[in-house]
């Protein structure tokens, strides 16, 4: 499950492993940066050794990443504690409604990965694994990480999977509008839409590098599992030619464990059906189905009033929830992750743990009074490990600039 808001804002906001107080003012950005990451590699390091006794001595095992940070400006995670530190930055995500299964995350270490076409291809290899036969496997692949002496590659597209956008001379657009930008660009540096473009058109795939820069890669249609919409009993749904894919990798994140950043770590979970139903399908700025299905539904748009918005609305998720479910794919609806939500907070308050959650995110965008996440507070406080994005990351998704590397 990811986040049930998936498009208008970044997974979630920067946080910060807290500040170190300059001992001297001669000291350099080197030296406090340095403090910075020492700081926060001995704190993962304690919580990772606290939820997992058996591992080996922790005094140790910090001895010798503190050495290694005086070293090289950073450290190397072991398997164990990279796969720990990536489940528990779901867990730590304030915007995501699916973390009762934060540790069924399947961790894939591809820190040996940095070429741009190395990149793509496991990224290809990581639709096909978590896409599972239609029983999709909550799943992260994170390669090489951030270091001083070689930037990371960065994956450009918010998700592995995302629908072209074309602007047409009538002003309307085919496709998907909120991708209008990306599309001219990558149309730009070189990529050939389909001769007859059409509203389901997947953009390339743009993995950037430091000795590359910016490189496209066709996805391959074998690992675009996409789904056929239709309506349990409004036969015409179906000659709308609405679909959707069926695993939402969030591929634009940079991954943070104890002081170490990985840009480049696309993740999934599986779709909650509002994030297509309501907010891809049903956003005025995306595809705006709501209209045209309250046209063929027969109701009267002449006023407000008349809730023609809301049926529509409803009949959209209907469909989609129906439609996975027909074509044997994971999916949830609002009101039952709801619930596992709260099994989840209560869990992490026996744990002892915090459960930070962004109300605005957590609450569904449709009949979000109607689900017992909407009548509570919650703490808003940011933890680490975490995903996080900035402006720029953000940007480039959109727009397809500024590149990384410049």
């Amino acid at each position: 499950m990811k986040t049930q808001h998936e498009e208008p804002r970044n997974l979630c906001p920067v946080a910060t492993t807290g500040e170190v107080t300059r001992s001297s003012p001669e000291r350099t950005l080197w030296s406090a940066d340095l403090d910075k990451v020492r700081a926060a590699a001995e704190e993962f390091l304690e919580l990772f050794h606290n939820e997992n006794p058996r591992a080996a001595p922790i005094r140790p095992r910090i001895a010798a990443v503190m050495r290694e940070i005086d070293m090289t400006g950073t450290y190397w995670h072991t398997p164990a504690e990279l796969a720990f530190g990536a489940r528990v930055a779901w867990r730590n995500n304030a915007r995501c409604i699916g973390r009762l299964y934060w540790n069924s995350l399947q961790v894939r270490d591809l820190r040996a990965v940095s070429d741009a076409a190395g990149v793509a291809e496991q990224c290809f290899d990581h639709l096909r694994a978590a896409h599972n036969g239609g029983k999709i496997r909550p799943m992260i692949s994170i390669f090489a990480p951030e270091t001083s002496i070689r930037p990371a590659p960065r994956i450009w597209n918010e998700q592995l999977i995302r629908y072209a956008g074309y602007d047409q001379p009538s002003h309307r657009v085919i496709g998907d509008p909120r991708y209008r930008a990306f599309t001219a660009e990558v149309i730009k540096r070189g990529w050939t839409p389909p001769e007859h473009p059409g509203a389901f058109d997947v953009l390339p795939l743009v993995v950037e590098t430091v000795d590359e820069g910016p490189r496209m890669f066709d996805v391959p249609s074998s690992v675009v599992h996409e789904v056929p919409l239709e309506h349990p009993e409004l036969p015409w749904f179906a000659e709308l030619g609405m679909r959707w894919h069926a695993v939402p990798v969030i591929s634009n994140n940079r991954l943070e464990i104890g002081g170490v950043s990985y840009p480049a770590a696309p993740f999934n979970g599986w779709y909650m059906g509002t994030e297509i139903g309501a907010r891809n399908l049903g956003d005025n700025d995306r595809y705006a189905l709501v209209p045209q299905v309250a046209e063929r539904m027969g109701l009267d748009t002449s006023d407000e009033a008349t809730l023609w918005r809301d049926r529509a609305l409803v009949e959209i998720n209907r469909a989609v929830l129906h439609s996975f479910q027909a074509n044997e794919i994971t999916i949830t609806d609002h009101h039952t992750e709801s619930r596992r939500f709260l099994v989840h907070l209560e869990k992490e308050e026996r744990a002892g743990r915090s459960c930070p959650a962004d109300w605005s995110w957590i609450v569904p965008p449709m009949s979000g009074s109607q689900t017992p996440v909407f009548h509570r507070y919650y703490d808003a406080e940011d933890l680490v490990p975490n995903f996080f994005a900035d402006d720029e990351i953000a940007h480039r998704a959109l727009h397809g600039a500024p590149p990384a590397f410049r």
